[in-house]
Order: structure tokens, then sequence, then C-alpha cells
């Protein structure tokens, strides 16, 4: 594989961050889902969206200068709201160097601990933030009708952030 670079997000980043978030849910999300009219659409939308209001708070993965993954914090809280990798690129290290590069952001801003959420039913990010060192906290509701029993997995990390002089 060639060479994974991550860097921070830019805003010219934001069209093709919301074509990966859309590609991993699609493929990962949407199979666990009820079929309903216009879902997609719907979720093309808000990803779109999300990718538009996050970059600035973004990191991204590139290969040959081609953004395939991406990962941001919420502003003024230890919680990432947003890890996609394209789908055809997992497997490959890329989730876990942006989500290692993340945690590390926030424990140089102080941070003691990150939390995140992810679909209960989606047993391989389950495993994944698990591998990552993340311990399950709570499982929740995620907010959508009783017809759609989807439940959110919540997760947390302890950081060790550095207190010290720097030499």
């Amino acid at each position: 594989m060639a060479m994974i670079e991550i860097r921070k997000a830019e805003i010219s980043d934001a069209a093709r961050m919301a074509d990966i978030a859309f590609s991993a849910w699609d493929t990962g999300i949407r199979p666990l889902l009820d079929a309903r009219p216009g879902l997609r659409e719907i979720e093309r939308a808000r990803l779109s969206q999300a990718a538009g209001m996050n970059w600035p708070n973004a990191i991204v993965a590139t290969i040959n200068g081609i953004v395939v993954g991406w990962c941001c914090r919420a502003l003024r809280r230890n919680y990432i709201p947003y890890l996609f990798v394209m789908p055809d690129m997992q497997g490959n290290g890329i989730g876990a160097r942006l989500l290692n590069r993340m945690e590390t952001v926030m424990e140089l801003q102080g941070a003691s601990k990150v939390q995140l959420e992810t679909p209960a039913d989606n047993v391989r990010a389950v495993r994944f933030y698990e591998r990552q060192g993340y311990q399950i906290l709570a499982l929740r509701s995620a907010g959508r009708g009783a017809h759609e029993a989807l439940m959110s997995v919540h997760l947390e990390k302890m950081l060790h952030p550095y207190s010290g002089d720097v030499e």
C-alpha cells in the first residue's frame, strides 16, 4: 500500500469528505436499517452538511494526495462524532491512524478521555473501537421512533495527557 499521510482538513476537502462519509454509511450502516423511501437522499444531505460544517475540526488521511478517510472532533467536547474511511480502503490501518492522531491532538489540548458512539449492530465498528482501547459505557436508543429500533454503543477511552515542563 502507498504511504498514508494525515493532515488537517481544508475547505476544499469538504465535498470529498461528504462522499466518503456517504459511501461508508451506505455500505456499513444502511444495510442495518429498515428500507424506507428517500433514506439514502436524506442521509446524503445530512452527511454533506456534517462534512461542510466540521471540516475545520477535522483531519484527513490521504494516499497519493487523494483523501481516503477523515475524522473530526466536536468543539469544546472530548467527543469524536465522525470517523469514516472509504469502504474499499477499510482494513488497511487508515481508521486507526486517524483515530490515534485525533486522540493525540486531544491529549495535547488536555483531554483525559475521549468518547464516541457507533450503531450497536455495526459489529465491525464496535470491534474496531475496542481494538483501539475503547470500552463500552452504555447502549442507547439512537433517537429514532419505536418502529425503528436502532441502538448505539457509547464508548470511551482514557487518555494520558502530558503534564509537566517540556525541556
